[in-house]
């Protein structure tokens, strides 16, 4: 019985986020000039103020799509910057930044048709990363 109300629960909450209004860049924008440009830089390319003080240079954000085939990576994306997913004792330098991005939830497309309840400042900024790819 429990996992059907687990499931009934997750089918509502998923039923309300759908429609929900999606976040555009141009809200995005705002979230990555608070959390990202100070290490990415103002265009993305890893080239902030504090990108030289680090260890290991940021990542060059308009070349996610290019670097995966053509595809903007939508799951590692959304994984690296909440802090869920991070592959090397060098990435610590990176925050999470999973607790600061909460908000009322929007369905983002994860692959394969299957749509992830997600907070919508993160989905908004996820919106503008893609916007930036090169």
């Amino acid at each position: 019985m429990r996992y059907i109300l687990s499931g009934l629960a997750a089918a509502v909450t998923l039923a309300a986020c759908m429609n929900a209004e999606m976040p555009d860049a141009s809200e995005g924008r705002a979230a990555y000039d608070a959390n990202c440009a100070m290490c990415h830089g103002a265009s993305g390319t890893g080239d902030g103020p504090l990108a030289g003080d680090l260890s290991v240079k940021p990542v060059n954000l308009t070349t996610l799509t290019r670097d995966n085939g053509g595809a903007f990576p939508v799951n590692r994306v959304l994984s690296y910057i909440d802090g869920y997913k991070r592959k090397a004792a060098e990435d610590v330098e990176m925050p999470e930044f999973g607790l600061l991005l909460e908000g009322p939830s929007v369905p983002i497309e994860t692959g394969e048709g299957v749509f992830t309840p997600t907070p919508r400042p993160l989905a908004a900024l996820l919106a503008y990363m893609e916007s930036i790819q090169k």
